[in-house]
């Protein structure tokens, strides 16, 4: 079927073609084919309901005009439905399959390569962002894809019925499976204060949806200012290109891609993909559920967490180098612009919080599909620490926002 649409739809010959099975196939599917003597890359992306989103999408070129490393595409369609982009077939391996055996079988050489790549990659974002940097109007934040991935996929589209659209599919009304076989409903943990771990958190999950709901409305993003952006650059969509002295990182499916993105949201999925989701639990739940041990209590009225999951060496090293060359520098210079609104840390936590919870369902009960009670337990916990501080003591995400804010 594929081999007849995409030869109908760019008119090439069209053999040899075969799905990649890919954990980070969230939502979109790719693979390899052949036509004539040419080999190419593709890769299909759909999302629910999408002929009523807003924003233009694959704008590779503006990526590419603006300094940007970014693979173009040979053949392109952006009509709902038939999102589709054809590479050049490349030897590269992705960063995220790089990162994924660095995961499981750490190498401190290799770490510091994939160290000095990912800082490269990030000068170039931050050169980028700071010489397009503008003011933007709610109107123009609003016309930006890059809600797609946020705030369209809390609600009913047309109309915005509130709460809907994978908010309402994965978690509103449905039953949660934990560890130890424990059962909650969605009422009764969406109102339950959160303790993770020992340690007492700001907001419930109901609070940090609807926190996210009135915060993440796009014309309430433009505050920051609007600025060129990938957008979803998850590891997924970068190219590692080995080199003998060095290695360098490429984008590819820029689908989210803009010249007006607000600032903050701009590197808010890609530092939660590359980094908090790792190592694992959201792409590979099956391994998490193998390596880690999780427990669930909803006591006195209070949903704990209790997990053993933390961070790998690589993923350590890589939120250093995402704090130190993207977002430190970044966040000083929107201060000294006068463009750093004072509840910059809530907008980024709401964007952390919602990367995962948007993506795919975490929920390992009813409705659930790839996530296990030991990985929904971790994803929940990690999501919910991010959304809001501990009332007291603090956790990764605290001492990432320390490390960055401006002096």
């Amino acid at each position: 079927m594929l081999e007849a649409f995409i030869a109908e739809l760019f008119g090439i010959p069209v053999a040899e073609l075969k799905i990649n099975l890919d954990q980070y196939s969230l939502n979109s599917l790719n693979g390899f084919f052949r036509s004539g003597d040419d080999r190419f890359f593709f890769k299909f992306h759909q999302e629910e309901g999408e002929e009523e989103m807003t924003g233009e999408y694959y704008r590779a070129d503006i990526l590419s005009s603006a300094g940007l490393p970014v693979d173009q595409p040979v053949h392109m369609s952006t009509l709902p439905g038939e999102q589709l982009l054809i590479y050049r077939r490349r030897s590269d391996p992705r960063f995220s399959d790089v990162l994924f055996e660095l995961d499981q079988a750490p190498d401190n050489d290799d770490i510091a390569r994939a160290r000095a790549a990912e800082a490269e990659l990030n000068d170039g974002i931050l050169a980028v962002a700071k010489a397009s940097l503008r003011l933007i109007s709610g109107e123009e934040a609003a016309a930006e894809p890059i809600h797609r991935l946020f705030y369209e996929r809390l609600i009913d589209l047309p109309g915005e019925a509130y709460p809907g659209g994978r908010l309402a599919k994965f978690y509103v009304g449905k039953r949660f499976d934990f560890p130890n076989g424990i059962s909650l409903d969605w009422e009764e943990i969406a109102d339950a204060p959160v303790m993770i771990n020992g340690l007492r958190y700001g907001r419930t999950l109901r609070q940090a949806f609807d926190e996210a709901h009135e915060r993440y409305r796009p014309e309430n993003t433009a505050s920051a200012g609007g600025i060129v952006a990938h957008g979803d650059a998850h590891n997924a969509n970068v190219w590692y290109e080995r080199g003998s002295e060095c290695d360098r990182l490429a984008f590819f499916d820029p689908a989210f891609a803009g010249d007006k993105v607000p600032s903050l949201l701009a590197e808010v999925k890609s530092t939660f993909h590359n980094i908090f989701a790792h190592p694992f639990w959201l792409y590979n739940p099956e391994m998490a559920a193998e390596r880690y041990r999780a427990a669930v209590r909803l006591e006195e009225g209070v949903l704990s967490f209790e997990t053993d999951w933390k961070l790998s060496p690589v993923r350590i090293t890589l939120l250093k180098a995402k704090a130190e060359t993207f977002w430190k520098p970044w966040l000083a210079h929107l201060r000294n612009e006068g463009l750093l609104p004072n509840d910059w840390e809530a907008i980024v936590r709401t964007g952390l919080f919602l990367s995962p919870t948007l993506v795919m369902n975490l929920n390992a009960g009813e409705g659930g599909d790839r996530h296990n009670p030991v990985s929904s337990a971790i994803g929940l916990s990690v999501a919910l620490s991010a959304a809001s501080r501990p009332v007291e003591g603090d956790d990764m995400f605290t001492r990432f926002f320390d490390r960055v804010r401006p002096e």
